[in-house]
């Protein structure tokens, strides 16, 4: 007898923090050893593809399908809510989950179209059970429904490959132009927004570090692995004069930031993470639905300056982490995106004092924070490895999806996927 059918509909072959989420996912449902997996691969949005030829994946290379030739028993689509779609037998949704306090009234509908929805932190699964819609009658102004998640939402944890990625590394990255032996690093894109009000806070993060480090001999650098849109030059020199821009706000002689820019594989990011040069990572994030680059590089044993609030806290802790405290503020016009980033919710504003205090103390007494950020290394190693993601998912298939019977049902469900297409 021939095994239930899952098809993941998902960006395997992108460079994006969603395609990583895919592909550890597909690699956990086929470590079940209880499905015939096969995926259907989509664009996400400007992310580039070739990431399975770049890393040789044959495997997951092979799970690729043109299109739907029969209803899979189990159907999983990787992708923002409002994009789910039913189309088998058992339908889950995998999600990051939301950034913010609230998430838009077709996600939610989106989330009740399927019949298990798997997201990455506890932040994420709180907003989805607490945000609800209310519809009134446009006559009588009378609530006649209330819009609020109907189906099952639980943590699927994120687990890095430990064997492969976030071993000793091979090699170190080439960081031989950098003067400094101390050096902040930086990962994530560069989002829209005014200074102080993109999701990565990528400007107040340039804007703080100048700040505190200006006229101070023998300053720390920081390194900035981030882009836009795209891993072009156009794509470069738009984020250098984005740096260059704020520079000129802040007077004084300023310390040096650096550069890294474009797509790199997994290893090279275990290169970079790993390098002698590279002392801490630093994220003053307005929210994360999870927060990948800060698990990758906890597991490096460096001590990590994070804010305090959204899906990292998962994995961080006041203990182990130099967590900034701060407050809640409306999301800003500016950074907003239709249905997604909604300007009224809220999402975090790490408070300064706080900020210009981590960098300073981190700095100057670095040697305190090394074993915590070595403990945390060893905490996370055990419980968000590939193997703790796996049992977590065959958990869920059991308490949430039944019993499949020999597949007989031809009808091939109708669906409005993109089409897979590079950019």
């Amino acid at each position: 007898m021939s095994k239930p059918l899952a098809v993941v509909s998902c960006p395997l072959d992108t460079y994006s923090g969603y395609g990583a989420r895919a592909r550890d996912f597909v690699k956990a449902l086929i470590a079940t050893d209880k499905y015939e997996v096969k995926t259907l691969s989509q664009r996400w949005g400007n992310t580039r593809f070739g990431y399975l030829d770049d890393h040789k994946e044959a495997q997951l290379m092979s799970t690729i399908i043109p299109q739907l030739s029969k209803q899979p028993d189990l159907w999983i689509q990787c992708t923002v809510p409002n994009e789910f779609q039913k189309a088998g037998k058992f339908n889950i949704g995998l999600t990051a989950g939301m950034e913010t306090t609230l998430v838009h009234q077709s996600w939610i509908e989106g989330c009740n179209r399927m019949d298990l929805v798997l997201t990455s932190s506890n932040h994420s699964k709180r907003v989805f059970q607490e945000t609800n819609f209310q519809v009134k009658d446009n006559r009588t102004n009378q609530v006649v429904q209330t819009i609020k998640l109907e189906k099952p939402v639980e943590v699927l944890r994120e687990g890095a490959d430990l064997t492969k990625y976030f071993a000793n590394p091979t090699s170190a990255f080439n960081l031989s132009s950098i003067k400094e032996s101390f050096c902040y690093l930086f990962v994530g894109h560069w989002m829209q927004g005014d200074l102080g009000h993109d999701r990565k806070n990528v400007g107040y993060t340039i804007k703080s570090f100048l700040e505190t480090f200006k006229n101070k001999k023998n300053a720390p650098a920081l390194i900035l692995k981030t882009q836009q849109v795209g891993s072009s030059i156009l794509d470069k020199d738009r984020i250098l004069r984005r740096i260059d821009d704020i520079r000129k706000t802040v007077r004084g002689v300023l310390p040096n930031i650096y550069l890294v820019s474009g797509d790199l594989t997994d290893e090279q990011m275990n290169e970079l993470y790993n390098n002698p040069k590279v002392k801490a990572m630093v994220s003053f994030t307005k929210g994360e639905g999870f927060g990948r680059p800060l698990l990758e590089f906890s597991l490096t044993g460096k001590p990590i300056i994070a804010s305090g609030w959204s899906g990292q806290v998962d994995f961080l802790d006041n203990q182990r982490a130099l967590l900034i405290g701060g407050s809640l503020e409306p999301v800003h016009k500016s950074a907003a995106v239709k249905d997604m980033i909604l300007e009224q919710a809220q999402w975090f504003k790490p408070e300064d004092v706080q900020v210009a205090k981590a960098w300073t103390v981190m700095y100057k007494k670095y040697k305190d924070f090394q074993i915590p950020a070595k403990q945390l290394k060893n905490k996370n190693k055990k419980e968000f490895s590939f193997e703790k993601m796996v049992e977590e998912f065959i958990e869920y298939d059991k308490k949430y999806v039944p019993e499949f019977a020999v597949q007989l049902d031809l009808n091939i469900p109708k669906l409005d996927l993109p089409k897979l297409q590079k950019l």
